[in-house]
């Protein structure tokens, strides 16, 4: 059904364009674009996080396309402009990267800095230091190796048979929603046993995957880049007391300043859908004192400062669908019901 909804989708975004709706009718300012992986293609039916990858080629025809279409790409300093001024005449699009994945730098940047366009990476500072966990490939691998799976969930143990790729992606799918809905203290209790009793070293997959601060420092050094926050660890900040959230926006940013010897002034909710974080944490946005925060909800940034700063919009561009047409449908907005800010729209 999900898979069904989803081409649906695809399909009325399609019809969309053909019906000249994104060129005639575009609505906002603009739009900020949301990518976590950029590398090439990988083998192998199970990857379950594959809307989560693009290609440095499907990269490199986006921006092209973008600067085709009279596009503006720009930073987030500048966004945070726009969205509090008057509209300006050519709209814009805002690329950033979550996560400071090591492909980033190995085939990101290549194409990013080629085509001399600025872009935004929110970095989880726990991760450069070694001492991240991404959960989440852990969970991926010991899936994609083991027929039969055994986990405590709660005080019950559960067991499941997966004997093909649709069973694995379905308990994928099940597993991860049942990691997110709980405490970062039981999350990694719950990862580290799983991890352990199949005999999958969570801790150099997280290395493996993550830039480390030499890398980080190259891309600071490039002018065109803007680095950002997404806490320390990439907790569910919905899960977390309000004194621990604070303090993993606060220590993100601390760290973050020290290592780069520079104002961070822009966060990545982590995970950044409605479920993750809540009202009170937008407030904390600004007691930590940064200038803007995006979510993963997807929609347009409007200008005149209809759009809180604090609960920035954007699009997750889905790495299975390769078409421009719908990219195009997409940055125009016309796709997207107007956003409701959380909480007043502030500068």
């Amino acid at each position: 059904m999900v898979s069904d909804d989803r081409w649906l989708e695809r399909l009325r975004l399609e019809l969309t364009w053909f019906t000249g709706q994104a060129a005639l009718r575009s609505r906002g300012a603009g739009a900020i674009l949301r990518f976590a992986h950029v590398r090439p293609r990988r083998r192998g039916a199970f990857q379950p996080l594959r809307e989560h990858e693009i290609t440095p080629q499907f990269l490199d025809r986006a921006i092209r396309a973008l600067k085709r279409w009279k596009y503006d790409i720009i930073g987030m300093d500048e966004v945070c402009r726009r969205a509090v001024t008057l509209p300006e005449t050519r709209r814009f699009v805002a690329l950033t990267f979550d996560g400071a994945n090591k492909d980033l730098i190995s085939f990101a940047y290549p194409v990013l800095a080629r085509h001399a366009v600025p872009f935004t990476i929110y970095v989880p500072t726990a991760f450069p230091d070694g001492v991240g966990d991404a959960w989440w490939l852990g969970l991926e691998q010991v899936i994609a190796r083991e027929s039969r799976i055994s986990l405590m969930m709660g005080e019950k143990e559960q067991r499941f048979t997966v004997t093909d790729h649709a069973e694995k992606q379905a308990l994928f799918a099940f597993v991860e929603t049942w990691l997110r809905s709980l405490s970062p203290a039981d999350l990694s209790a719950a990862i580290a046993d799983l991890c352990t009793r199949y005999r999958v070293d969570l801790a150099a997959l997280s290395r493996e995957a993550s830039m480390n601060w030499e890398d980080l420092a190259k891309l600071a050094a490039d002018p065109l880049v803007t680095i950002g926050s997404a806490t320390v660890n990439y907790p569910v900040l919905a899960n977390m007391k309000d004194a621990a959230a604070l303090r993993e926006m606060t220590m993100g940013k601390a760290v973050a300043e020290s290592a780069f010897h520079r104002q961070i002034r822009h966060l990545a909710f982590p995970f950044g859908d409605r479920s993750s974080f809540r009202r009170n944490h937008v407030v904390m946005v600004e007691e930590a004192g940064f200038a803007s925060a995006v979510s993963t909800i997807p929609g347009i940034v409007d200008a005149e400062g209809r759009t809180n700063l604090r609960a920035l919009p954007r699009i997750s561009w889905d790495g299975r669908v390769r078409s421009l047409r719908m990219l195009r449908v997409l940055v125009s907005g016309v796709a997207f019901a107007p956003v409701k800010p959380t909480g007043g729209a502030t500068s």
